[in-house]
Formats: C-alpha cells, structure tokens, sequence
C-alpha cells in the first residue's frame, strides 16, 4: 500500500494535497512542510506498558558507558547513557565525525559494539581517516548509508550499543519526495532513529550540520527531540575548539569540554585555564585576567582592551568575545561615575583565546582593562579582578567565588580584587591577597596603583 504525503503550514497548520509557495490561510511565504498522513506520535513507541510507582523503577550503575575521553564525559554528565539520542552539531570541518570515530576505537576497545553510518564517506574514505588518527578497533562497524529503513535493518541485526549517523542531513525516508537535508525528512529521520534509540536501548549519535545561512534544516529543528544537545565551537584555522551542551536531559547543561585538534585527532586539554593564559605579556598596558565559570568550571581567562585617539568624528567601539553592547554600557559608566573622557577615543577590547564570556563577573575586569590602556598604566600580572558593575559604579556580588579564588591560587596568582560583599565567602583562603572593592573608583585607585 502506498503512503500518502499531505504539505502542512508551519505556522498555521493548513493542509494541503500539494506543495504551494503561499499559505491560503495565514499568509505565510514558503511554510509547508511535506509529512505522512495519518501518522502519529504514538508510533515512536510501540511496545506497551504500564505505569509504574517511581520509587520502584530501578538503575543501574553501568547504564552509561565510558567514552574514553574525560572532557567529553564531563558535557555529557559522566558517560553515555544508554538508549539515549545525542545532536552533535557545529559548521562543516570542526571536528565533528573525528571526535565520534575516536570514541567509537574507546568504546569498541571496552567490547562493546559501535556502528557507524556514514552518508558523506565511503567505507574506503573512513578506513583512511581511521588510520590516521591509529584507530582499529575490532567491534567498529562501518557503512556507508543514508536509507533510514535500511539503517534500522542493521542496527536490530548487528545490536549495537551505540550508533552513529553521519550526518543527519544526509539520511533520507523512501515514502517522502522532499529531497534529504529538508525540514520533513530530517524530522521523520529523528523520530525513527528516537523510536530505535529508545525500543533497543541503542545510545545514538547525529551528527547535524550548521550553515551560515542556515538553509539547511540544521540542528534547530532537532533539538525539542533529542535528549542531549552538543555544539562545537571554535575556528577552523584555530587549534582549539570547545564543546558546549546546550541541552542534557541526564547532566548539567552549560558543561564544556575543551580540545586541542592536533594531526593525530582531537586531544583533551586537561588545564585551560593554563592553556588560555599561555603567551600572555607582562608590563604592557591594557591586560588583565578574570575567571569565568564555565558550567562548573572555573577558568581564568585573559581580558585585553586598546584605547587609541580617534581620526575621525566619530569613536569606533569593537568587541571580540564578549557582549558589544555591554562593552559599551561599561564605557558609559566609566565616563559618568569616574570622569574619564572617552569620546574622542576608539576602543577595542577582546577576549583572548577565542573564547567568549557571556557572563556579568567579567564587568569590573572589561573595565579595568579599558582604564589601563587609557591611563596607560600597567595592572600586576599576577592580579586577577572579578566583580559584576552596575550603571552606578557600584561592584556587585558574584557567585561561585570559592572556585575562582581557588583557581586562582592554583596558577600563582597572589592578589584577587573582588566585590566587598562576597569576602566573608573567602576569608579562609590561605596565600592569596584578596581586596574587596564597593564601587568602580575604589576598584581602579587599587588596580592602577591610584
């Protein structure tokens, strides 16, 4: 018997037995989506059970596996759990499918079995990057797919413990005419892999692809349907990179892990603050360091600032890193409240290591490191500032900041600049000079040495 495909608007759920550019009843440009009729979500799961009381549902200890990789482990909340299904997404070329095909040599090396679907590679192309980054594991299973009912026939033959699809843009469903990559198949792709993830209790890796322009149905579309969101992020050209969850049903979220991509494959960095402080220049003015709280991680990360006089009329303001807009909010508090006159000069502050810091404890760092290029004054190297900054000068209380002092004082820092309302919290810390500070001018007479 054959399926019937019906074109449903996204925005107002109109019908239709055809794909139309305009909605007939909500006026929306390009919003259908071709979908099965008659089906529902009640398929994803077909074995049938009944409700059970809570305190009698049993775990068990190894229902997550090692991946191999402790960064890795640490974003996903301690290991892979089983049955579940994971979104890896980040722009072509980051890394994506090497970490995965280094995980699957761990995970295979622990006897267990790990298919690997590949729908951009052949077996041939695979076996090449496998030998390169020495990976020969007995229990990997490779094939080159993109048929999801030819995919599901080997996963129940060959019973994985976990799965892996590369990518998720690739893999295509027979009964739909939408090309694969489009916003139907990629959502009908999803659910069967969701319904075998979660029947076989296989754990399942997507891959998704990201693009500039966001054509492609990317990983947005995926991520109210998976149980883990992870992104990469980082350059190209750049050796690092970081993976970021976004989203965990079995962990913390804003968990991140950080790797260095080297011609061997992906490699933990186990001391980013260490690493992103590396290089960093003594006596010069304009630098300071902070701490970040990554998830639950501390790092300490390099701030630089340059203030020039400006050539033309108007003063250029650039952030890298870091908010724009906040940039400029604390610029405007630095005129205000201590009376530096900033309009006629052009000012650049950017964050070192290609990190970015979306957080307020990097306020009264962003601005003492603007004031020093200013003043051009050097701040003490082996100072680190923390403290969020209100509109009236004022330096407010931060969190975690046990952590960041601690973190500190494990890198050789001796000095800590931080808000007066946080320093009963670290009165007991031994070997660091700690310096509450109540608003901006207290803050910059201490740091720039009055």
């Amino acid at each position: 018997m054959k399926t019937k495909t019906i074109f449903v608007c996204n925005d107002c759920g109109y019908e239709s037995p055809k794909w139309m550019g305009k909605c007939p009843g909500c006026g929306s440009w390009n919003s259908f989506t071709e979908e099965i009729e008659g089906e529902s979500s009640q398929q994803l799961f077909k074995n049938e059970s009944s409700p059970k009381k809570l305190a009698s549902i049993e775990i068990e200890e190894e229902d997550r596996y090692k991946t191999g990789m402790g960064e890795l482990d640490r974003v996903l909340g301690g290991g892979i759990v089983k049955g579940s299904l994971v979104l890896v997404g980040g722009d072509p070329g980051i890394g994506k499918s090497t970490l995965l095909l280094q995980i699957s040599d761990s995970i295979g090396k622990a006897n267990k079995t790990i298919l690997y679907v590949s729908g951009e590679e052949s077996e041939k192309q695979i076996k090449l990057r496998a030998a390169r980054l020495k990976i020969d594991s007995d229990n990997l299973y490779i094939v080159s797919e993109t048929d999801i009912s030819i995919i599901e026939k080997y996963i129940h033959d060959y019973k994985p413990s976990v799965a892996i699809i590369d990518s998720i843009q690739t893999v295509y469903r027979g009964d739909l005419t939408s090309a694969p990559g489009s916003v139907s198949q990629v959502r009908e792709a999803t659910s069967t892999l969701m319904r075998i993830a979660k029947s076989t209790n296989t754990a399942v890796f997507i891959v998704g692809h990201v693009t500039k322009e966001g054509a492609i149905a990317g990983p947005r579309v995926l991520e109210h349907m998976v149980d883990t969101v992870l992104y990469f992020e980082g350059e190209r050209h750049h050796t690092y990179r970081i993976l970021r969850t976004v989203k965990n049903r079995f962990g913390s979220t804003n968990e991140i892990g950080i790797f260095e991509m080297r011609d061997a494959g992906l490699v933990e960095v186990m001391n980013p603050s260490e690493m992103m402080l590396s290089g960093r220049p003594s006596g010069v003015p304009g630098t300071v360091v902070v701490c970040s709280m990554e998830g639950t991680r501390p790092m300490l990360i390099e701030l630089q600032a340059l203030v020039s006089q400006t050539g033309f009329g108007m003063p250029r303001r650039m952030a890298t890193g870091i908010d724009y807009n906040r940039v400029v909010l604390l610029m405007a508090v630095l005129e205000k409240r201590v009376g530096y006159e900033l309009q006629t000069y052009d000012a650049y502050v950017n964050v070192a290591g290609g990190i970015k810091i979306d957080e307020p404890a990097a306020d009264l760092g962003i601005i003492c490191s603007i004031a020093s290029s200013f003043k051009n004054s050097n701040i003490n190297s082996k100072m680190i500032v923390l403290g969020e900054v209100g509109l009236t000068g004022e330096v407010r209380g931060i969190s975690f900041i046990e952590k960041r002092v601690q973190e500190a004082l494990k890198l050789g820092f001796d000095t800590v600049v931080i808000p007066e309302d946080n320093l009963k919290a670290v009165k007991d810390i031994k070997g660091m000079k700690v310096l509450g500070v109540k608003d901006v001018y207290e803050a910059l007479d201490i740091v720039l040495g009055g």
